[in-house]
């Protein structure tokens, strides 16, 4: 059996069980069609869109792609915890029922899904920790994303307070396997096949991309922000409550520097983002990435630019070279 053909991959319907992860504002429906088409899974990150916005962009998907693909929303807080203006959830959950989408996720939470999975759709959880993947589990959920303390974006923590969970991909994944029995994909700071390889090793069966696409071509990635991803070292990212009110990794910015040296809490999430937007924005006008909030993993410095088809048959070669070097035969 080729070091592909998993039980994740036969859950999620495609070839190789890779997939470009949901980033919220850069997966743009080119992106995900063409992750797809190269036989990984390529995911809409919905959280922000409006139920018609969000069912305008799963119809353009559609258009560009006949293979399966995701759709990811948040769970969002309660409304008296979080009072800055953000799509409804069960009006969002209601375009994905109708347009039968193939393959749901979420974060933050477990929302109701039960209409979902009804009409057709896998269903994939994030956990940071063994108790969050069991409670997927529990819950119904085909897949679970095991997300390490590497990852880049928002943490998917939601058992307990995010800052106090800071666990590695590397001890996280063998005993998120072992402690449930639907499929596991490893997700923060996998760049390229050795890291695909490594988390195959550790018995995942596949694993969860976002940083690693953020420079794909079709990705809706401003120029300033893809010339910072590429010079940002393992030790130029943090976790940070300044961008959103939630914790997320990002780059070290000057501006998230002087936002965490100023010592002001910030806002609850998502109001926060009340404050950043506005000199992230700048920064882009400017074209200076020291203004912006660019979320991202510790293997930034590994980012690619490709076209998203080139990027996955490339991690597919490299997974089976870094098997071959380890005496396996990637081929089956």
């Amino acid at each position: 059996m080729a070091w592909y053909e998993t039980p994740a991959a036969r859950a999620l319907g495609v070839r190789y069980p890779l997939l470009q992860a949901p980033m919220s504002g850069f997966t743009t429906p080119e992106l995900v069609a063409a992750v797809s088409n190269a036989g990984a899974l390529g995911s809409l990150g919905g959280a922000w869109l409006s139920p018609d916005e969000l069912r305008a962009a799963i119809r353009a998907v559609r258009q560009l792609t006949d293979a399966p693909f995701m759709v990811n929303l948040f769970a969002w807080p309660e409304p008296d915890a979080a009072p800055d203006a953000h799509p409804a959830l069960d009006e969002q959950l209601t375009v994905v029922v109708e347009e039968q989408v193939p393959v749901f996720s979420f974060t933050f939470g477990i929302p109701n899904f039960a209409n979902v999975k009804s009409a057709g759709a896998t269903i994939v959880g994030t956990a940071t920790t063994v108790a969050e993947a069991q409670a997927l589990e529990a819950a119904g959920v085909d897949v679970v994303v095991a997300q390490g303390w590497e990852a880049g974006g928002h943490r998917g923590t939601f058992e307990r307070p995010p800052a106090e969970v800071e666990v590695g991909g590397l001890a996280l994944v063998p005993q998120v396997v072992d402690a449930v029995s639907v499929p596991v994909l490893a997700a923060g700071g996998i760049m390229d096949g050795r890291g695909i390889a490594a988390a195959l090793a550790l018995g995942a069966g596949g694993a969860s991309l976002g940083t690693a696409f953020l420079t794909a071509s079709e990705a809706a990635t401003p120029p300033a922000f893809r010339r910072l991803l590429a010079g940002t070292p393992a030790e130029g990212t943090r976790v940070s409550r300044v961008f959103s009110g939630r914790e997320a990794r990002l780059v070290r910015t000057d501006a998230v520097e002087e936002l965490v040296g100023a010592g002001r809490p910030p806002a609850p999430y998502p109001v926060q983002l009340d404050v950043t937007r506005p000199i992230h924005r700048a920064g882009l006008q400017a074209d200076d990435p020291s203004r912006l909030f660019a979320l991202a993993g510790q293997g930034a410095a590994l980012v690619r630019e490709a076209a998203a088809a080139d990027l996955v048959a490339t991690l597919v070669a490299e997974t089976e070279r870094a098997i071959s070097r380890l005496g396996g035969d990637p081929s089956g």
